[in-house]
C-alpha cells in the first residue's frame, strides 16, 4: 500500500506541474445543458477544475483529469486546490469554476436550496464517481472509543465550507452533541490537521476521502499505534434520516495498515458542473473519464470505483444532457 501510495505521488507531482492552476479563464464554446443533442466533442477553450484539500483524493485525482482533458480534447483544462465541496459547488454557479468535485450529501442539498445554500444552484451531474469513507481518527490516549465521546476535545472539523464539515457537524449533532459548544471545533484543511494531530494539539479528526488518503497515510505512518480509527456507524441512522445516500461501509485493515478492518460511513462523490455548461464538452469529458479509466487508477486507486452503471445514479441532482449521451441513457 506503501508502494502504490509513493507511486502515485510520484505520478502527481508531473501532472500538479501541467495540470492544477487558479480560477477559470474562459470557457470553451457550444450549445447548452438542453436542446437538440450536440455532437459528443468538445470545442476549444479552456476550463478549471474546483478539486479539495493538498493531500486529498479530489486534489490528486482533479490534476490527473485535468491532464487527460488537457491531452485528450480540445479543451485545455487546469486544476485548483479549494477547500471542497460547498466551496466547490458555490463557486461553480458563479462562475469561477467550470467543473468540480462534490459529495453527493452536499450536491444534494445544493439542488435542493438546503444546508448550506439558501436556494436551488443550477448545476448538473456528469457523472457519479467514487465514494468517500469517512475517516474518524483520534489519539490512543485521548480516551475517545466514540463520536460522542469527543466532548470537551479538540476536533478537527475539516476546512471551512467543505463536505467533511458538513459530515463532521451532522455525526457530532447525530451523537447528541453540538458541535458550537461541545467540542472545540478547528477547522482546519487536511495538511494542518495532520501537523496538529502529530504536535499532540488535537484529539481527533474527521476526514472524507478516497482510500487511502495521502495524508492519513502519513499520519498513521508517523504515529502507529498512538491514533486510532473509530467506528461511527452507530451514527448511520441519524445520517440517513437527512439524506438516504449515506451508507455503511468499510476501511480495509490493509488501506493504513490497521490491525483489522473499520466500520464506516460511505457517501458517493459526484463530477459537477453548471446545468448550462456546453453538452458537447460534458459529454467528451463524461466519455473520457472510462475511456481513460486505467489512466486515473495509476493516478489513484479510488478510481478503480467508476462505473458506467453506477455513473448515472446522480438522483437528485439532475445528469447533464451531455452526459446522458455519453453514457448512452434518457
Amino acid at each position: 500500500m506503501r508502494k502504490s501510495t509513493i507511486v502515485a505521488g510520484a505520478l502527481v507531482v508531473g501532472l500538479i506541474a501541467t495540470g492544477c492552476g487558479g480560477k477559470r479563464t474562459d470557457t470553451g464554446s457550444g450549445s447548452g445543458g438542453g436542446g437538440q443533442q450536440a455532437a459528443c466533442e468538445a470545442a476549444s477553450g479552456r476550463i478549471t477544475i474546483a478539486t479539495g484539500n493538498t493531500g486529498g483524493v479530489y486534489y490528486t485525482l482533479g490534476g490527473g483529469l485535468a491532464e487527460l482533458i488537457s491531452k485528450n480534447t480540445n479543451l485545455k483544462a487546469t486544476a485548483a486546490e479549494t477547500t471542497a465541496s460547498v466551496q466547490n459547488i458555490k463557486q461553480l454557479v458563479a462562475g469561477d469554476y467550470d467543473v468540480a468535485f462534490a459529495l453527493a450529501d452536499t450536491a444534494a442539498d445544493a439542488v435542493n436550496g438546503k444546508g448550506s445554500f439558501t436556494a436551488p444552484q443550477k448545476v448538473a451531474a456528469l457523472a457519479r464517481i467514487y465514494s468517500n469513507s469517512t475517516q474518524v481518527v483520534v489519539r490512543a490516549s485521548s480516551g475517545i472509543n466514540s463520536v460522542a465521546d469527543m466532548r470537551g476535545k479538540k476536533i478537527s472539523t475539516g476546512s471551512p465550507n467543505s463536505g467533511t464539515e458538513v459530515i463532521a457537524n451532522r455525526l457530532l449533532q447525530a451523537a447528541g452533541l453540538d458541535p458550537a459548544k461541545d467540542v472545540s471545533a478547528q477547522r482546519l484543511a487536511l495538511r494542518q490537521t495532520v501537523d496538529g494531530m502529530k504536535a499532540g494539539q488535537l484529539d481527533g479528526l474527521f476526514f472524507s476521502g478516497g482510500l487511502p488518503t495521502p495524508e492519513i497515510t502519513d499520519l498513521t505512518t508517523s504515529l502507529r499505534d498512538q491514533v486510532k480509527f473509530l467506528d461511527i456507524t452507530p451514527q448511520l441512522d441519524g445520517l440517513k434520516k437527512i439524506n438516504a445516500v449515506y451508507d455503511k461501509g468499510s476501511i480495509p485493515a490493509a488501506t493504513y495498515n490497521l490491525p483489522a478492518d473499520v466500520p464506516t460511513i460511505v457517501v458517493p462523490n459526484v463530477l459537477l458542473v453548471r446545468d448550462d455548461f456546453p453538452a458537447g464538452n460534458a459529454c467528451a469529458i463524461t466519455k473520457l473519464l472510462f475511456d481513460k479509466k486505467d489512466d486515473l487508477v495509476k493516478v489513484h486507486p479510488s478510481a478503480k470505483e467508476l462505473s458506467k452503471d453506477l455513473a448515472p445514479k446522480t438522483d437528485p441532482v439532475p445528469l447533464h444532457s451531455g452526459a446522458k449521451q455519453a453514457l448512452n441513457v434518457s
